[in-house]
Order: C-alpha cells, then structure tokens, then sequence
C-alpha cells in the first residue's frame, strides 16, 4: 500500500511540472514586428544600426532630406516591447533614456506616441517621412514596410 501511494505522488508531481512548463510554454508570444514607413519616403532598405539611430532620433532626416517622424506606441504595451527587442536589440527603458535624455538636455525630442496599432497606421500613412512600427501590414493600409537589411549598409534606395 505504501509502495502504490508514494507512485501516485511521484506521478502527481510529474504530470504538474508537465502542466507548468505546457503554461510557460503557451504564455511566450513570438511577436512578429514590421517596421513601416509612409508610401512617399524613398528608402527601401536600412541597416539595423539605422533604424536604431532614427528610433533613438539621432538620424532626423531621410537621404532626400525629408526629415524622419517617428511614431512609437507606449512603454508598456506589449509591441512596443517586443519592437525594442527584436528590431533594436535594446530594453524598452533603454530607449527612454535615451528620448529623455535628448528632451532634459534641450538638444532634441522624443518620438510621437500613439495609443493603438490602428492610430500608428494612420499616422505613419498620413504623415510624410513618418516611421512606425507593427504586428501585420494588410492590403488595404496605406503603408509601406521598410527592410532591415545587414549592418554594414547604411542607407539604400531603389
């Protein structure tokens, strides 16, 4: 009997280290970002360090001299995590240093912060040389997705 019990134990443990690494497991999100601009800017391919400086706002304008706008959602939502991660290889507090930094010191400013994926589609469409970022791109946006390409290019256009 007591054989039986402490199996019934064991295999209790098992099955609930089982079930937790399953709920880790299906609570990571791999979240797919799309880094877009607005139909009119020119580029089509930036390297990963370009794309890091216009989101830091340290490259304010295009190749044509279009200066670049800049539209991020806020620090806590989820995107804008996984942006800072997986386009910019930096933490999102990271990038706020940085944008705060720029507007204590009176030698720059911050991005324009948008509340939804929705509103960053419609202002990256509506404003010329703007840049955004996110999940999916359909048919019907008005936007253009801007390549990442390797860090050694800086700027291309077609």
């Amino acid at each position: 009997m007591r054989y039986s019990y402490t199996l019934m134990i064991r295999i209790a443990h098992t099955m609930a280290r089982i079930l937790l690494c399953l709920c880790l497991l299906g609570g990571a999100k791999a979240w797919a970002v799309v880094i877009i601009v607005n139909p009119n800017v020119s580029v089509t391919t930036v390297s990963q360090n370009a794309v890091r400086a216009m989101f830091a706002m340290k490259l304010l304008q295009w190749p044509d001299g279009q200066p670049v706008r800049v539209f991020v959602l806020p620090d806590d939502n989820p995107l804008h995590r996984a942006f800072c991660k997986e386009a910019l290889d930096v933490y999102p507090y990271q990038l706020r240093q940085t944008w705060d930094r720029l507007v204590y010191s009176g030698t720059g400013q911050a991005p324009t912060e948008v509340g939804s994926e929705q509103e960053m589609l419609k202002k990256v469409a509506s404003t010329p040389g703007a840049l955004g970022y996110v999940r999916k791109v359909k048919p019907g946006d008005r936007v253009r997705i801007l390549s990442v390409d390797n860090p050694h290019r800086i700027i291309s256009a077609e």
